[in-house]
């Protein structure tokens, strides 16, 4: 069992960044592939970025790539999620989740991810 905790949300104006953390607590953080996930207001879950187990591999939606850098400290059981040239459709609740099941790769796919943070809001004004 693992338990996810995200922070680093908040108001930013658009252009702006800021960098998302995901702090795991259970086993070791280096045994789950990891993801961010988001929801914005109305829409479906929706993935943004996801790292292997030996964080190795990453995978990105096109929406984000070039903005976006999902990265992890083993050392510290943290996935962190760096967002550049923010902009307002980037606007929404953004999900950490993490799962043993993808033993190899970066997983988009929301039904292989069997552990999911609280959520932390990311807002972006224009």
């Amino acid at each position: 069992q693992v338990q996810l905790v995200e922070s680093g949300g908040g108001l930013v104006q658009a252009g702006g960044s800021l960098r998302l953390s995901c702090a795991t607590s259970g086993r070791t953080s280096s045994s789950y592939a990891m993801a961010w996930f988001r929801q914005a207001p109305g829409k479906e879950r929706e993935f943004v970025a996801a790292i292997s187990r030996d964080g190795l591999t990453t995978r990105y939606t096109d929406s984000v790539k070039n903005r976006v850098i999902i990265s992890r400290d083993s050392a510290k059981n943290t996935v962190y999620l760096q967002m550049n040239s923010l902009k307002p459709e980037d606007t929404a609740l953004y999900y950490c989740a993490a799962t043993l099941r993808v033993l190899a790769g970066a997983s988009s796919i929301p039904n292989d991810y069997d552990y999911w943070g609280q959520g932390t809001q990311v807002t972006v004004s224009s």
